[in-house]
């Protein structure tokens, strides 16, 4: 008899972190997926005051204050032009934990799960964990996802897509068409369209839509965060929004697995939904420019990169064994591999970095890219 449980015993530890515990310190680092710019001082002086009021020192309701949901709700309305109820929210842990929860409680014991692939190193993951299948498909050359192939992956065992837009590793952004496609296949198929949209507001080209636009169904369910967007990774604070009946049931999950989201962190992301919003626009900008500058220099160097439209990574396609050489001499960049099978043959290269660590880091490819056979 085992001694663990056998779903865990199916589960991988996450191959970036296998990247990180090869590094050395003072290695420019590539490969993490986190802004580098501090958090807001509204929202840090946000968290301060609810601290200082004596607002933090209990638990919250099991869905997040009042305010954060209100502040959710009117999110919604003013970026998307949706209408969602502050009762068809729950303030989650980040986006890691709204993830979860979605999946548990939509994925039934063996049920399919469709994911990008290359895509996400927690979707397989969680998918495996709640039980499930996870059904890789393939990106087109742009590394978008085709709405066709998610249509042909569908069985009578699928329970659920995913759609990450702009997407990580990829940086990928789906159109407006593809998203009224995948709404059109979650009515038509009745099956869940999971959209992860955390980094919904880092877009250069083109605009991020929802899927939820086109649904005539409640079969879109949504996770987002404040993580990338407000530069809040630390604070661990996301959402999921969906149909009452389905926030039901993730509450359901929530409320056993989590409680409430940590109080002081929902009080920050109010003030960051409510507040002032030009520090994203100045965070877009410097992404934007530090995009443009590793593209020319990965055209330089000669590896073809599909253009990212979004998000902060680029995902160029590489000799056999260049990210682990590229390592060797100082630079952390991620395999291809570790977000997919389909993955092999590309790194993730993360520009949320300054300029100057992105030119150095590019000399540096520049050496091993010339001496690789």
């Amino acid at each position: 008899m085992s001694k663990y449980a056998p779903r865990v015993e199916k589960m991988d530890i996450s191959g970036i972190r296998e990247v990180f515990e090869g590094a050395s310190e003072g290695d420019i680092n590539l490969g993490i997926g986190q802004p580098d710019f501090p958090t807001p001082e509204h929202i840090r002086d946000a968290a301060l005051s609810a601290v200082e009021e004596g607002l933090v020192d209990s638990y919250t309701a099991n869905k997040g204050i009042r305010g954060l949901r209100e502040a959710i709700s009117e999110k919604y309305e003013r970026d998307n032009g949706l209408s969602i109820e502050p009762d068809n929210v729950i303030a989650t842990s980040g986006a890691s934990e709204a993830l979860h929860i979605a999946i548990e409680a939509h994925v039934r014991q063996g049920g399919e799960v469709v994911i990008p692939d290359p895509g996400f190193v927690a979707y397989e993951q969680l998918a495996v964990l709640a039980g499930g299948t996870p059904k890789p498909v393939e990106l087109r050359d742009d590394l978008t996802l085709d709405p066709a192939t998610v249509e042909d992956a569908i069985t009578e065992n699928t329970d659920l897509f995913i759609v990450n837009s702009p997407a990580n590793p990829t940086g990928a952004v789906q159109s407006k068409a593809d998203m009224r496609e995948f709404a059109r296949i979650a009515d038509e198929y009745d099956v869940v369209c999971l959209l992860d949209e955390v980094y919904e507001h880092i877009v250069f080209e083109g605009e991020h839509h929802s899927p939820m636009e086109f649904s005539t169904t409640d079969n879109v369910v949504q996770v987002n965060a404040c993580s990338k967007s407000y530069s809040m990774t630390g604070w661990r604070l996301g959402w999921v929004t969906a149909s009452n009946d389905r926030i039901e049931r993730m509450l359901r999950v929530h409320q056993y697995v989590q409680a409430c989201a940590s109080a002081p962190a929902q009080y920050a992301a109010e003030a960051a939904l409510k507040g002032p919003q030009e520090p994203i626009e100045e965070m877009v900008s410097a992404f934007e420019t530090r995009r443009d500058v590793l593209l020319d220099g990965l055209d330089d160097i000669g590896l073809e990169t599909p253009r990212p439209e979004g998000a902060f990574y680029a995902m160029p396609e590489v000799p056999e064994g260049w990210a682990a050489d590229v390592l060797e001499n100082g630079v952390i960049v991620v395999p291809g591999e570790v977000f997919g099978e389909r993955g092999a043959g590309y790194a993730r290269i993360s520009y949320a970095t300054n300029v100057e660590a992105l030119k150095e880091a590019l000399e540096i490819m520049k050496s091993v890219t010339r001496a690789t056979p």
